[in-house]
């Protein structure tokens, strides 16, 4: 993998932060990207000596934004083999009865029209080198509803779902592949978004944001022949199914 190039969004922190350490720990040349610059230098002081990776600073939900980054990016590693789609938020008030319009705005934006606008961005030079991977980092709540996530979220991560599969269903044969990965709950900062933050011993408990970049590094190591489409990963410990889990274990 060594000397093959990536960008990473959403790199300031949690699992973007854990797949820009595990990529540059393999040798990848790295393009980072998140609203701001600071959290990115942080990212960077956590690659090996002698990584310099390029810090790229962007609003994603912006089109000028992300292709002035996509090009500065391909500029300076002669292309991208690899597009990492991190970025996401979520906002505290997030229910039907709650949620400002405002708030629906950002969220579809963030989950949704960012990663779009990246997917896109990158796919004519993918082209043009004869091939690419994009991993998707999106959400089992793309895959149902949740009782936690709200809908501004789950309608975002629903179409983030989708939008993979539809560039793998049109892409495949540029030998450009999408994989979509569909974490449930992993222990980063956005957590402290939610209504009522969970504490430190379940979030102990949760994914790490280090398993997700495990599950990007077993992709990234695959041949461009195999297409791995979608990927979904929970906790071991559930705490979503331990109530019904500890019924059947009750029953006689």
């Amino acid at each position: 993998m060594s000397g093959r190039s990536a960008w990473i969004t959403g790199a300031g922190s949690g699992i973007g932060r854990a797949v820009a350490v595990a990529l540059g720990g393999a040798g990848w040349r790295l393009a980072l990207s998140g609203r701001r610059e600071a959290p990115l230098r942080e990212t960077a002081g956590l690659l090996p000596a002698g990584a310099e990776p390029l810090i790229l600073p962007a609003d994603l939900t912006d089109a000028a934004a992300v292709e002035k980054a996509a090009r500065a990016a391909e500029e300076a590693f002669g292309g991208l083999d690899l597009l990492v789609n991190n970025a996401g938020s979520n906002v505290p008030r997030r229910h039907w009865h709650q949620l400002a319009a405002e708030d629906a705005e950002l969220l579809v934006d963030v989950n949704l029209t960012a990663p779009f606008l990246t997917s896109l961005a990158v796919l004519k030079g993918m082209k043009a080198r004869g091939g690419g991977l994009i991993v998707q980092i999106a959400s089992v709540a793309g895959k149902g509803t949740s009782a936690v996530s709200g809908p501004g979220y789950i309608a975002a991560k629903s179409g983030f779902v989708a939008l993979s599969a539809s560039l793998n269903a049109e892409n495949g044969i540029h030998n450009i592949r999408s994989t979509c990965i569909c974490p449930g709950e992993v222990a980063t900062p956005i957590l402290d978004l939610r209504p009522e933050p969970p504490p430190a011993e379940e979030r102990a408990r949760m994914l790490q944001p280090e398993d997700i970049a495990q599950a990007v590094m077993f992709v990234t190591g695959l041949p461009d022949r195999v297409c791995i489409n979608e990927i979904v990963v929970t906790p071991t410990w559930n705490r979503f199914q331990a109530p019904l889990a500890q019924q059947v274990a009750a029953m006689p």
